[in-house]
């Protein structure tokens, strides 16, 4: 009967028509293929589980969906939009994402296309895990970034102006300014970034490139009038004395993360953040853009203001975190962005402390709602938890990789094959089920959720939040202990 949707917040599949026991347990938006469906039960598969569901918590269409990937310390993010289409926005650093998407595309076993990909700035945490993507199945239609492409010599990213203030004016726009800094093996030599750009390239994963700016307004395709529109507010091209650039805000560190590609989504009465390491020079800059007011305030009626006139562009309900939780954050920007639920990707294994304790309670007190929700990657996943005895396995893994180029028995060898491969699908599923911050949307509710690591129940795998609109049409978040 074809492909339909779990329904709204989450739907569960049951063993048998009765609708007794439970076998799985779905998230708003999740794929279903129906079989048979008589109005009352339908017979289907939903996340590679056969059963039966209540026909009424199917759906017809599907809803947008934003997969916050544990990727370690850094970001990554996967999105399906309404229409279906698929878009990464950063990758992380090394592996996580990629086994993320194997998962989610059966081992990219058919070709997977993607209508874009963002790389918020050239930090690794950042860009790292496309060098493994770009070895799979996979093409990008156009990767944009935010015109920063480092290289060899003294100005790291690029010549700068003697202007005040002092201005990156040696960008990457487009597809030709990429093509000519790599011809130029001096310039790239030893640089990571462009390496990575070149063999997306290369491996024709890539075709297009392009710098996104205030400047475009809108992500191309997604403007006014588009059922989901993608504003560019980050970062802020400037034009002094006749030259045109990025800010330089002190040191290269300091601006590459400051000038990140910074996106509001909006989809119906929903709005979205995603966004790269801003820091407090870049949201300054920012705010000042968008309100032609200055920034930071210089006063408490200016600082009351300026939030006022931000709130106007910033505004969002869910904010994925600048900087993985870093307290370089401007609290005029947090109370611009005023978010019911705040998204903090970050890892353990990482010398800066993110998310910090002040950013939190920042976050917390910047944001609406008696409750607000802050989500962090690092905190729904226990890998220790999930892979019981990691030395064990790991030893196993080591005995099982001799014993398979030594074993000449066919069907021992796939019985040992077998095995090995059930130890490496189950390293993969700790981070792609578990780590991942989820968003579902059909631009009037939100579901937000994660996967309980050790459900009791198979009808309870996901820890859930739901935002609904109030009768002023304001989403809110309930919770279910506000009247306790």
């Amino acid at each position: 009967m074809g492909t339909r949707y779990a329904g709204f917040p989450s739907a569960v599949i049951y063993k048998a028509k009765t609708l007794k026991e439970a076998c799985q347990h779905l998230l708003w938006g999740d794929e279903v293929e129906v079989e048979s469906d008589d109005g009352t039960v339908a017979k289907v598969v939903g996340r590679k589980v056969a059963g039966y569901m209540r026909s009424s918590d199917l759906e017809t269409y599907g809803c947008l969906q934003i997969t916050f990937v544990d990727i370690g310390q850094g970001d990554g993010a996967f999105l399906t939009l309404p229409d279906g289409k698929h878009m990464l926005i950063d990758a992380g650093e090394g592996d996580n994402m990629k086994r993320f998407l194997r998962w989610r595309f059966d081992n990219f076993q058919k070709p997977i296309a993607f209508e874009c990909a963002v790389i918020s700035h050239s930090d690794q945490d950042h860009y790292g895990g496309f060098d493994d993507l770009f070895d799979e199945n996979i093409t990008i239609g156009t990767l944009y970034h935010n015109g920063i492409v480092e290289r060899a010599g003294t100005n790291s990213l690029g010549a700068k102006s003697a202007t005040s203030p002092s201005l990156v004016t040696e960008l990457v726009p487009t597809r030709t300014e990429l093509d000519k800094l790599l011809k130029n093996a001096a310039a790239v030599k030893g640089k990571k970034y462009p390496a990575l750009l070149a063999k997306g390239l290369k491996n024709k994963v890539l075709s297009k490139v392009q710098s996104l700016s205030v400047r475009d307004r809108y992500v191309p395709g997604y403007g006014p009038g588009e059922v989901v529109q993608i504003e560019v507010l980050g970062p802020v091209v400037e034009t002094v004395d006749g030259e045109t650039g990025l800010r330089w805000l002190g040191d290269a560190g300091k601006t590459k993360n400051g000038h990140s590609v910074v996106l509001r989504m909006t989809y119906g009465g929903v709005r979205i953040l995603l966004g790269g390491d801003l820091n407090i020079p870049s949201e300054n800059l920012l705010m000042g853009y968008h309100t032609g007011m200055p920034a930071p305030a210089r006063s408490a009626a200016e600082h009351q203001a300026l939030v006022a006139a931000a709130r106007g562009k910033l505004q969002v309900d869910i904010a994925k975190a600048c900087h993985h939780g870093s307290a370089d954050v401007s609290l005029d920007f947090l109370q611009a962005l005023h978010p019911l639920a705040t998204v903090i990707s970050s890892g353990d294994d990482e010398p800066h402390a993110h998310p910090r304790a002040e950013a939190l309670g920042s976050i917390g007190a910047c944001s609406r709602g008696p409750r607000p929700l802050i989500f962090s990657t690092e905190l729904a996943r226990s890998t220790r938890e999930t892979i019981k005895h990691p030395y064990v396995m790991k030893q196993r893994l080591y005995e099982l990789d001799a014993l398979r180029s030594t074993t000449t028995d066919a069907k021992a060898k796939a019985k040992l094959d077998k095995e090995y491969k059930a130890l490496i699908d189950s390293i993969d599923r700790s981070v792609a089920v578990f780590g991942a911050i989820n968003l579902r949307t059909d631009g009037k509710r939100v579901v937000m959720g994660y996967k309980i690591e050790a459900p009791t129940r198979q009808d309870k795998k996901w820890d859930l939040y739901t935002l609904v609109p109030d009768a002023t049409g304001e989403l809110r978040y309930e919770s279910k202990f506000d009247d306790e």
